[in-house]
């Protein structure tokens, strides 16, 4: 979390954010966005209660004088009428409020279960906005093959590797990022993950990985380099940035057009579950292990049937060729 945003938030706020990323073990992006949460939320409650001069711009409300008192004064109407704000004011989508609503519970659980300096919860009740349930964008066989075949350049074997772990072990970018030499093991065709909350899992090199790691790590450079152990190495020796993985993907969508909105990294990984479930038939609790899904819920979304087959199953119903004419001949000979 960045230094500056940490020593603006007030200290009942910073023990929350202190617990979250010890003891739940939540990435330093994450804090952030649980602490940004807090800060829109108190923002409206300090100018909603005229706590802060008419016209201060809301961005500028500083959050650093609150405290417990303040706190034990919110109820879930005040939650509500936030919630509207979100929808209304800030034009907030139902994701977006959907995640706001997230912090709210989990600061106001941690103060009540956690710590017990308040006695009740005041948004036990609160609901989680819907979220209207989308089907997430993929890439067809075909797509991904020939997203692979475009591969060109200096440091084509790098950018092949990459799009190959993408797309058969269905990795976040934080993920493959991460990766350091000593978390392949190609003797036994493994690969180890360090996920969400620094949780570890093991996942399978297939044929096609093993042969991508072996061609890069052939020319991988050695010397120089500020941080040995990683496996990406960009063009300054460094360990390879997200925002470099994200331009060698996007790049590489745009010459096989599809570099337009919706497609990025996530959905190599959305590429990957889909092609394994749908075409290599993998159980879905197998499918939920290999992406290091917390619960089998968020894998089910890749239990979606496509058009093609949904198309295809119509036309296999055996009743698919019968036309009323059938029917109005024998008819007509009565």
């Amino acid at each position: 979390m960045q230094e500056h945003l940490l020593a603006e938030a007030p200290p009942i706020i910073r023990e929350f954010l202190g617990y979250i990323g010890t003891i739940k073990g939540k990435s330093p992006k994450t804090v952030e966005e649980y602490y940004l949460d807090l800060r829109t939320f108190f923002r409206y409650i300090k100018k909603s209660r005229g706590l802060v001069d008419s016209g201060t711009d809301f961005e500028k409300i500083s959050v650093s004088d609150v405290d417990l008192e303040l706190i034990k004064t919110i109820d879930l109407t005040q939650v509500f009428e936030y919630m509207n704000f979100l929808s209304t004011e800030r034009k907030n989508s139902a994701a977006t409020r959907s995640r706001k609503v997230s912090s709210l519970r989990s600061f106001f659980k941690y103060l009540t279960n956690k710590t017990g300096k308040l006695e009740t919860n005041p948004v036990e009740e609160l609901e989680t906005p819907k979220l209207k349930k989308s089907l997430p964008k993929y890439l067809t066989l075909e797509q991904s093959l020939e997203l692979l075949s475009k591969v060109d350049g200096k440091n084509s074997r790098r950018d092949y590797c990459i799009l190959v772990l993408f797309l058969n072990c269905g990795m976040r970018l934080s993920e493959l990022v991460g990766l350091d030499l000593n978390d392949i093991h190609l003797s036994n065709a493994t690969m180890k993950i360090t996920g969400k909350g620094n949780k570890e899992r093991m996942v399978y090199l297939n044929e096609a990985c093993l042969d991508a790691i072996k061609q890069y790590l052939a020319v991988r450079p050695k010397d120089g380099l500020a941080d040995r152990n990683a496996l990406f190495i960009s063009q300054q020796k460094k360990r390879i940035s997200p925002k470099t993985v994200q331009y060698i993907v996007k790049k590489y969508l745009a010459e096989i057009d599809l570099g337009g909105p919706g497609y990025s990294v996530h959905k190599l990984r959305h590429t990957a579950a889909t092609l394994m479930y749908q075409q290599g038939h993998v159980d879905i609790r197998v499918l939920k292990d290999i992406l290091g899904h917390e619960n089998l819920g968020t894998t089910e979304i890749y239990t979606h049937v496509s058009n093609a087959q949904m198309a295809n199953a119509a036309k296999a119903n055996p009743l698919a060729s019968v036309k009323q004419n059938t029917f109005s001949k024998k008819l007509i000979k009565k």
